[in-house]
């Protein structure tokens, strides 16, 4: 399940952005939503890989890459959120 204020990154939904700004304005977000995850989770290998993939990763990518750069960051934040502590 999304987020509010996120895209839906699902390939159920199928919705993606229209333009690099609005992948940069998820990219954000989804920093955003890793930042505020508890500082327990902070040291899993997850939220590194998370971390790489929403920065150097998401740099490197094409434009059209960026997407599937973006479901795997939004799945991997959405797994590290539902970790028991």
């Amino acid at each position: 399940m999304a987020k509010p204020g996120l895209q839906s990154w699902s390939s159920a939904g199928k919705t993606k952005p229209a333009t690099a700004d609005e992948m940069e304005i998820d990219r954000s977000k989804l920093l955003k939503r890793l930042q505020n995850l508890d500082p327990r989770v902070k040291e899993k290998p997850g939220y590194r890989t998370a971390l790489s993939l929403l920065n150097s990763k998401f740099r490197k990518a094409s434009v059209g890459a960026r997407v599937a750069v973006l479901q795997s960051a939004t799945f991997m934040i959405e797994v590290l959120e539902k970790l028991p502590l």
